[in-house]
């Protein structure tokens, strides 16, 4: 797309200049990028690639959003970069209704990262390896802090089965089911010292745990807040008591502390955000008082008087070069396949991806009836499904280098021919992450879920009594 767009014309050339650097070596990166070889290499026509890129380019605002099928592969932040850099291209960032947006899979994904649940970041965004940053949180908190970038997921899991890493506390997350590579992940979890989990259900992980502390539902039986995609700030409230045993996060962190030999007391959840918002600069406007009068603010909000920032990175539009402050960078990457390519020993290519009404590994709506819910299948388009012999309903052996297992049939028209489609949302059923491969992006951890080499053998003929017609689902594939 973007070389279409620079050969014919239609970049923004009055923003690259003011906004800008590094534009003439990403010019001369996308030559070799033509529409013939991204249609060889996507089965897009050349001809609809060149219609988006013109609908894209002549937009007066126009949005670039994402799921997990840009970010779930060994080179993510390549992916997510090469987004922006046609985003820089065309003027299409800085400015209301525009801009790049990764949509996420869940309710607050972007508070945790506000919240500081990074490795390199404490809350607000702020760099642990900054040493201005972390004297703030050392002089709040009254301990030190150690001031080099901690282990993603993907480099806990190495560190674990290296022995680096002996005891584990997972809040509200279910590793042994939902990382690649199953096999790998639960003998690497089953080797801990001391493994703690605080959940509401108990999960696989909270199986292998030595010790399981029952959590709140925090959505419905806790205080607090959450950002959106837009990141929005709003407030959560306790609408119910938890169940049993059951106890508020911020209560069992508290007694921890209490029993480990430190006092905090009891604090509320505006306690908590209050002592964030102190501590970061772009959360600082936000009171409890402000959130709930206007529904929400948007950060970066400095101050009690600020209104919210509708939209980030109007600055590189100033006319005054200082306000611009530093210029977005065009990044110069190349397209790479995934890591493993179809062969004739493995000759499909297995994605993995959500449907329309569930979550992951299925711990939150696995177990409601819903009349989407069908259960786990291998979907494969109608020209693979005739050449292997197979139909809807059939038993097949799905087979990758790191594991087998058997799945029914679903024959979806929507998949092209070469490609197979699994989710994660039945593992009890069907364990797909046996499948996949611990191939990560080094620089975001992420692993690489959405392709991997698999070949699949018909196993039994069933009745195809229970499954639907053979048509597209109504979302397949991502969040």
């Amino acid at each position: 797309m973007a070389r279409e767009i620079i050969h014919e014309g239609l970049q923004d050339a009055a923003f690259i200049e003011r906004g800008t650097t590094g534009f003439e070596d990403y010019r001369k990166l996308v030559e070799p990028y033509t529409l013939e070889f991204a249609e060889r290499i996507t089965g897009v026509p050349a001809e609809v690639i060149r219609d988006a890129a013109h609908q894209y380019a002549k937009a007066d605002r126009a949005m670039i959003c994402w799921t997990l099928g840009i970010t779930e592969h060994h080179n993510a932040v390549d992916n997510v970069v090469a987004l922006i850099n046609l985003a820089l291209l065309t003027g299409h960032v800085g400015r209301y209704g525009c801009g790049c947006n990764p949509l996420r899979g869940q309710n607050n994904v972007q508070g945790g990262g506000d919240m500081g649940a990074l490795p390199n970041k404490l809350p607000g965004f702020q760099d642990v390896t900054n040493t201005e940053h972390r004297t703030k949180f050392e002089k709040a908190w009254g301990r030190d802090i150690i001031p080099t970038e901690g282990w993603n997921l993907s480099e806990m899991m190495d560190a674990m089965g290296k022995k680096q890493l002996t005891a584990l506390y997972v809040i509200g997350e279910n590793p042994a089911q939902s990382d690649a590579d199953m096999h790998h992940v639960q003998h690497v979890l089953e080797g801990l010292d001391h493994l703690v989990v605080q959940e509401i259900f108990l999960t696989k992980t909270a199986e292998l745990a030595h010790v399981v502390l029952p959590a709140s539902a925090t959505w419905a039986e806790g205080e607090g807040t959450v950002t959106n995609s837009e990141r929005r700030v709003q407030r959560c409230r306790k609408a119910v008591d938890p169940p049993g045993d059951a106890r508020d996060e911020i209560w069992i962190m508290s007694e921890l502390a209490r029993r480990m030999g430190y006092e905090w007391g009891h604090p509320t959840a505006e306690d908590v955000w209050n002592e964030v918002r102190a501590l970061s600069p772009q959360l600082y406007g936000m009171t409890y008082k402000r959130l709930e009068e206007l529904g929400g603010l948007q950060w970066p909000c400095p101050d009690e008087s600020h209104p919210g920032t509708k939209f980030l990175h109007a600055r590189l539009w100033d006319d005054d070069p200082a306000k611009r402050g530093r210029l977005a960078p065009f990044s110069l990457v190349h397209h790479e396949g995934p890591v493993e390519q179809p062969d004739d020993e493995y000759p499909l290519t297995l994605t993995t991806g959500r449907r329309l009404e569930s979550y992951n590994t299925g711990v939150q709506s696995g177990g409601y009836l819903s009349p989407l819910h069908r259960g786990e299948s291998l979907d494969i388009s109608p020209e693979d499904a005739q050449r292997l012999g197979i139909e809807n309903g059939d038993i097949v052996r799905v087979t990758s280098r790191r594991g087998s297992l058997e799945a029914p049939v679903y024959i979806d028209r929507g998949l092209r021919a070469g490609v197979v489609f699994m989710t994660l949302h039945f593992p009890d059923e069907v364990a797909t992450n046996f499948l996949t491969i611990n191939a990560t992006d080094p620089r975001s951890g992420t692993a690489e879920f959405k392709a991997c080499a698999v070949r699949v053998e018909p196993a039994r003929k069933v009745s195809p009594r229970g499954m639907h017609r053979a048509e597209p689902l109504a979302a397949a594939g991502d969040d």
